[in-house]
Parts: structure tokens; sequence; C-alpha cells
């Protein structure tokens, strides 16, 4: 990475600090330098370039429908940052490909194109499963009022991204309805091998949440 693109990887870190300072639901800065983190490290593995995939996965919840509603389809905040700050044409089109292609979708959710898209999505994707995917879930779950879990309420698998989004579920019930799926979605062969010792985590917990809920623990 040149000296150039450092700068610009240095400002955008500013940029989400500033943009997520007040985020909650998981979704905050932290997320986003454990993602770029990942990614990083599988761009190294895969020999992907490494400024694209640092620039996608900093940017990449910026514009993030469940964040910013307004700036979801044009992805303007990414956008208007790589145009201010010098990103040149192919590569801001590259990552603004890349944040299309990031977010889990059910059954809509797609492969990325390319293999700093793909370093990108499983990073993101990882950052959701373990220890930290569990206390994600939990706190997106509440910033949206949604319960711990309901037995009446079953978990619904298989939906297209309009129904997973329009879904009123649980916080348990998502470990069903997604985190359970990642493992089995991502790209690279590093990140399969870390997706299935954190599923396997987050299995141990869910099982051990039902028997505490019925008094058997």
């Amino acid at each position: 990475m040149t000296g150039e693109q450092q700068g610009i990887i240095e400002k955008a870190k500013a940029f989400v600090t500033e943009l997520f300072e007040n985020e909650s639901s998981g979704h905050d800065r932290f997320h986003t330098f454990r993602v770029l983190a990942l990614a990083e490290k599988l761009a190294r593995e895969e020999g992907a370039d490494e400024f694209t995939v640092s620039l996608a996965a900093l940017l990449h919840d910026a514009d993030d429908r469940k964040l910013s509603p307004e700036t979801y389809r044009d992805k303007a905040r990414a956008r208007d940052f790589m145009r201010e700050n010098g990103v040149d044409a192919k590569t801001a089109e590259k990552v603004l490909a890349i944040i299309g292609e990031v977010s889990f979708r059910g059954s809509d959710s797609v492969t990325p194109a390319s293999i700093e898209g793909k370093c990108v999505q499983d990073a993101d994707r990882l950052d959701a499963l373990g220890a930290i995917g569990i206390a994600r879930t939990f706190a997106y779950g509440g910033s949206r009022g949604r319960k711990l879990y309901d037995p009446d309420i079953p978990p619904k698998t298989g939906m297209t991204g309009e129904q997973y989004y329009k879904s009123e579920s649980t916080s348990l019930n998502h470990f069903h309805e997604k985190l359970f799926l990642l493992a089995g979605m991502m790209n690279t062969a590093a990140a399969k091998k870390l997706a299935r010792e954190r599923e396997s985590f987050m299995k141990e917990f869910a099982e051990r949440f039902l028997a505490e809920w019925k008094g058997e623990k």
C-alpha cells in the first residue's frame, strides 16, 4: 500500500469513528475495525488488493440499510467520502460494488464477484459469529425492542431478503434464521475454519440458553 493510500485509510478510520460515535446496536466503530483486521488478514492469505479490501471494510456499514436507509441505495456516504479524498474512480466503483454485495439478504444473498469482496464479506460475517456475535445479536435485538426468546414464535428459515428485513422475530431465533447459516456461506478457506469454530461455540450457548430457560440447569 502506498503512502497516499495509507493516508486515505487513516482518514476513513476517522470518518467511521465519527459516523458511529453514538451507535450501540452492535454496528459501532469497533465492529468496523474488527472487520478491517479480519479482512486484511484474509486479503494477505488470498493475495487480494489490500487497499481495496481495507477501504471497503471500513466503509461497508456507512450506508447500511439498517443504519442509514436514506443513503442505502446510492451509498452516498461512502461515495462522497471517496470522492472528497481522492480515491480513483476505478477503485471507488469496485469498493461500492463490494459494499453492495456484503450484506446477508436471506435466500437473496450473493457471492461477491471479486476476491476482495469475498474477503470483506467473510470478515463481516465472521464478526456475527462466536462470542462477539452473541453479544452483538442481543445488543441489536435490544436496540430494536426484540424479545430475548419466545417459545410461541418459531424461527423462520429460507426467507428472501425482503422477508428477512421485515420479519419481527426474537434474538434467539436470529441464530437459526441467519447466524447458523453463515459458516456454510463463507468464501475463503481461512474464514471457513474460523466460522466453524465460532459457530460451535454459539451452538453450545444456544443449547445452554434453552436449558436454563426451561429450568433444566
